[in-house]
């Protein structure tokens, strides 16, 4: 059955369709009111001679559709596939930046508080997302200090010997040793965590008077203490939430700039009336796309410039926001567009209708394109910031050095904007002189003045795994002797082996909490500690990813040219080792004497006699001769 035959067959039913080119890939996905109607109109005489469709029709070889029961559902479709299938001719989501949330392992024994940027389906209940992206690291941390709850990756379903440090500085109720703690008590504060995460601070004060209460009643007064400075901290929060309620609604704002076939979006991110964080995204090669007639079965009409441009910002957004926010735990109240679309109430009822069914008190989403007034400021304002991100993207404007350690604070999760990366790599051949080498970055710029140079010794052969826990753990190790400051990240060159590798030497020496990656060669992939299963790709034109290339690229260098040099003297070495008398000191006071092999070759008997004996020189001279 040919296309124009399978196209007559198709039901006049809501639903999604998917063009196919000729190697069965999918190259566009839509949904429509009417299947029949929208795909028939694709080969209307006047859509096919615009570009764009022209194109899509010409690609094309089949279709495929999915039938469903309303428009919401093939709203919801449409997205899914796209996402999955990431069809060329489709608008993809492409983020620079995803937000945490705060994970709770309910499913495990003793459960645990972790920072997540990928929510699964595992039995754990997920808090956020957060802005900014270190609050929720903030809030883990009020968790450590104040419920006593940990993030640690011990084994919990079987008894430890001893502790960790964080039991020791009173951050963790120690469920890893027998008789620390009791399921009762770790069970507790999971109650008071999951009540402070969801938010419900009456319901956790009023179950910490009551426990207070029978507490002092029991004369147990050091926990009654507990109890009454949780309460404190509890009231406080709750206050503070009070004042950001009373300032305004959540709200997401949308600004654009379009220039040259490049586009950048930024998006603010307002809570409780404040601008809290913003995102951006890029676009260097929109795809052509065909024009979405909303699913009426009758083709928009566009500008003719935006025609020429491939870009349709009513048509875009529509895209945009379906990615954003359809399948996403939270959606804020208000969200406001610099563009009105044909599918907003429709994706207004779809995205209230999924907020309702995670049980929040939200009732309604508003998909908002205000003309005038202090919300369409918000919007040119947003703009405004879309133009300085194009210019800093496109126009290869250089960011300063704070706002990159800012970003790469907001990628890789950290507490604190780095100001001290220290970065290591392993440099040997076949095993033979290995080396490693430790570089640091420090307020912007490399301090050459604190490289350092490690030659293995406790490994034989190649094993990169060995050598870089030798070589932090001698590094970290002497920083604990010296009661020095740890740096703000550690750095790998490596994959996940050389990450592991680092992290058991930093847990050898009871170092807990400290920021650590590591960058793989091939791919440019980030792996963060404790979140390997959600490595960090960053673009290819972030100043972020140039930052870190820059620091492993130093680091590959510096352990290169020392590994060389080991070389060089091992191989010259070798070289003297064969003169009969002349021995591993004796070759080591004549290459720092005369500075190289080729020195020492040149030298006459009485140059030589001055470092050797008599001797020897004549046997060093007889040698190079031959």
């Amino acid at each position: 059955m040919d296309l124009q035959q399978k196209i007559r067959s198709i039901p006049a039913s809501p639903g999604v369709y998917l063009y196919k080119n000729a190697q069965g890939e999918v190259i566009y996905v839509g949904k429509a009111k009417s299947l029949r109607h929208r795909i028939s109109s694709y080969f209307h005489e006047g859509r096919v001679a615009d570009a764009k469709t022209g194109t899509l029709v010409r690609e094309a070889v089949d279709v495929d559709y999915i039938v469903v029961a309303n428009n919401k559902e093939a709203l919801a479709l449409e997205n899914h596939l796209i996402k999955q299938r990431q069809p060329r001719f489709n608008i993809l989501l492409r983020d620079d930046k995803t937000y945490p949330y705060v994970k709770l392992t309910l499913g495990e024994r003793y459960p645990r508080v972790y920072v997540t940027r990928r929510l699964r389906k595992d039995g754990s209940a997920y808090y956020g997302p957060y802005f900014p992206a270190n609050l929720a690291y903030r809030i883990v941390d009020l968790i450590h200090r104040t419920f006593l709850v940990p993030s640690c990756t011990v084994d919990l379903n079987r008894s430890h010997p001893r502790p960790c440090l964080q039991f020791y500085i009173g951050r963790c109720l120690g469920p890893c040793v027998a008789g620390l703690t009791t399921p009762e008590i770790y069970q507790e504060a999971v109650r008071d965590v999951k009540l402070f995460l969801e938010g419900r601070q009456s319901d956790l004060s009023k179950s910490l008077r009551e426990r207070m209460a029978r507490a002092a009643v029991s004369q147990e007064f050091e926990r009654a203490a507990k109890y009454r400075d949780l309460i404190s901290t509890v009231e406080q929060l709750q206050e503070k939430q009070r004042i950001a309620a009373a300032e305004g609604d959540d709200a997401d704002v949308f600004g654009y700039h379009f220039e040259n076939g490049m586009l950048a979006v930024n998006l603010f991110h307002m809570r409780g009336g404040r601008v809290l964080d913003r995102r951006e995204f890029f676009w260097e090669d929109l795809p052509e796309l065909e024009i979405d007639d909303g699913g009426m079965g009758v083709p928009a009409r566009p500008t003719e410039q935006s025609s020429a441009l491939g870009f349709i910002p009513d048509e875009f957004f529509s895209s945009l926001l379906k990615q954003l926010y359809i399948g996403q735990p939270y959606v804020p109240r208000n969200i406001y567009v610099p563009v009105d679309f044909e599918d907003r109430e429709m994706l207004e009822e779809l995205l209230s209708e999924q907020l309702a069914g995670e049980g929040t008190r939200l009732t309604r989403v508003h998909i908002l394109n205000p003309q005038r007034g202090d919300k369409r400021s918000l919007i040119d304002l947003a703009a405004s910031n879309a133009k300085q991100l194009y210019d800093q993207r496109f126009r290869i404007m250089k960011p300063n050095a704070h706002a990159i350690q800012e970003a790469l604070q907001d990628a890789l999760g950290l507490p604190e904007p780095p100001r001290r990366i220290e970065c290591f790599d392993i440099s040997h051949i076949q095993g033979a002189e290995t080396v490693a080498s430790m570089v640091v970055w420090d307020d912007g710029k490399m301090k050459k003045s604190d490289y350092r140079k490690f030659i293995i010794r406790t490994v034989d052969g190649v094993d990169d795994f060995a050598s870089m826990r030798e070589v932090v753990t001698r590094r970290y190790q002497r920083i604990q002797e010296e009661k020095k400051e740890m740096p703000s990240l550690i750095l790998i060159d490596g994959g996940l082996g050389q990450l592991s590798a680092a992290a058991a030497a930093l847990s050898s020496l009871q170092i807990i909490n400290q920021p650590l990656a590591a960058i793989a060669k091939r791919e440019e992939i980030i792996y963060v500690c404790g979140q390997e299963n959600e490595p960090v790709v960053l673009d290819h034109h972030s100043p972020v990813l140039h930052l870190v290339q820059l620091i492993r690229d130093e680091a590959h260098r510096f352990a290169v040219t020392f590994h060389r040099k080991r070389r060089q003297i091992r191989d010259r070495s070798t070289e003297l080792r064969e003169v009969p008398g002349v021995g591993e000191r004796t070759t080591r006071r004549l290459l720092e004497h005369f500075g190289s092999l080729q020195a020492v070759k040149q030298a006459d008997v009485a140059a030589l006699s001055a470092v050797v004996t008599k001797s020897q020189a004549e046997a060093i001279l007889q040698h190079f001769n031959k």
